[in-house]
């Protein structure tokens, strides 16, 4: 494989998503049916591919023919034979389902656990489909709606009493008098089990969401917000849950980070994504796939606090690349091992991107150029991406007004 490969990447659809932010993207013509999400990387449900001289071959099986050739040796040695992450563009029209993530050691015993079972991997009911834990960031394209965390217990209870229903009343002034962690496990439990909310009482709360919405007030684009949920998702019990959560507004470039344990869902924008290469996902709601209740309230953190959103920091070359001329580069901090995320602004001056580590590159606007040490070039208009070999730069990156947002490994933590 030459030091960079174009990428032919496949679209994931499912019902939220939207049927014209991927193909405004990438230049298509939409189709009519929703285009939820374009996956760059080895996933092996829907691996990129390579063109090659035998025709394309999916990048996951050019990985596990040449480890260390395709990953770098320091990589394999890190996290084994497979890229560690998975890179995403989103676009989401309507709310995905509300979710939580595992810690890998929570991962890795409920994997076990279902394996002596003997849950067959893809029965309705299989919570965990591999041993990894699933960190994620999202980085808003343009404005972009998501739920993340619990918000503050006075927050939270303000506004079930704003909403003024006997469902909501007992858990609002619950909210006041006890803790948090008594609470909010106890309240997810009553909405998720068995007894759960009539369809007549939660249409009641879409009611007083709607009315709260038009009023005015603290809480009214939040209330707009679960009320699009609630008629997206009627007679969904995880409306209740949604509420419970903050309501996260971005803008283009500011993003979020996702760790084990904090309950999220998107709700509509356009983004990109990276992530731990895993499918470790125990859902809380406004969904119709399976919800086991107390393995969700095992792996959830129930601390409840305003979300913190990430601004990018600058940076001047680094372990992934060196500037040159014209050439800036942010990164989105985060703690996650297995990825880093970065935005780059290439200049007409060709700067110079190190190898070290297995890359992808995705152009968001403009058109980037990429040229190998032996002269070969690869260009990238909006919405194509490149797999960049480790071990095979430098290479040279040129694109004046290009955006293009750069996946590769995190940092190893170093013991303090």
């Amino acid at each position: 494989m030459p030091p960079f490969a174009l990428l032919h990447n496949p679209v994931r659809r499912y019902a939220w998503g939207s049927p014209t932010a991927l193909p405004a993207l990438t230049g298509t013509e939409p189709d009519g049916t929703p285009q939820a999400e374009l996956w760059m990387g080895a996933h092996p449900s829907a691996p990129s591919s390579v063109s090659g001289p035998d025709g394309p071959r999916p990048l996951d099986e050019l990985i596990a023919a040449d480890p260390d050739a395709l990953l770098g040796p320091d990589t394999v040695r890190r996290f084994g034979p497979r890229l560690p992450f998975l890179f995403k563009v989103l676009a989401a029209d309507r709310a995905l389902s509300l979710q939580v993530h595992p810690t890998r050691a929570q991962a890795e015993a409920g994997y076990a656990a279902e394996e002596a079972r003997g849950v067959p991997s893809d029965a309705p009911e299989r919570v965990f489909k591999d041993r990894g834990h699933k960190p994620e960031l999202l980085c808003a394209l343009g404005e972009f709606e998501a739920l993340c965390g619990f918000r503050p217990t006075a927050d939270a209870a303000g506004l079930l009493e704003l909403l003024d229903l006997p469902l909501l009343a007992p858990w609002a002034a619950a909210l006041r008098a006890r803790p948090s962690a008594e609470v909010l496990p106890a309240l997810l439990r009553s909405t998720l089990a068995a007894d759960r909310p009539a369809s007549a009482e939660l249409a009641s709360v879409a009611r007083a969401l709607t009315h709260a919405a038009a009023t005015g007030g603290r809480y009214a684009e939040a209330c707009a917000a679960y009320a699009r949920i609630a008629g997206q998702y009627p007679g969904d019990p995880g409306l209740i849950a949604a509420l419970l959560l903050n309501h996260v507004r971005l803008t283009a470039g500011q993003a979020l980070y996702l760790g084990a344990g904090v309950p999220h869902a998107y709700l509509r924008g356009l983004g990109v994504e990276l992530m731990a290469n895993s499918d470790s996902v125990l859902r809380c709601g406004l969904t119709p796939k399976h919800i086991d209740v107390d393995g969700l309230l095992a792996v959830t953190s129930f601390r409840p606090g305003a979300p913190d959103l990430l601004a990018p920091h600058p940076i001047d070359g680094g372990p992934t690349g060196t500037a040159g001329g014209d050439y800036s580069e942010q990164e989105f901090p985060s703690p996650a091992e297995e990825f880093r995320l970065s935005r780059l602004r290439p200049g007409a001056t060709a700067a110079r991107i190190d190898l070290p580590t297995p890359q992808i590159l995705l152009c968001v606007s403009g058109r980037a150029r990429l040229r190998a040490p032996d002269g070969a070039e690869l260009t990238l208009p909006a919405g194509a991406s490149a797999y960049l070999r480790p071990g095979a730069g430098p290479v040279g990156l040129t694109g004046p007004g290009a955006e293009l947002f750069r996946a590769t490994t995190g940092r190893p933590h170093t013991a303090r």
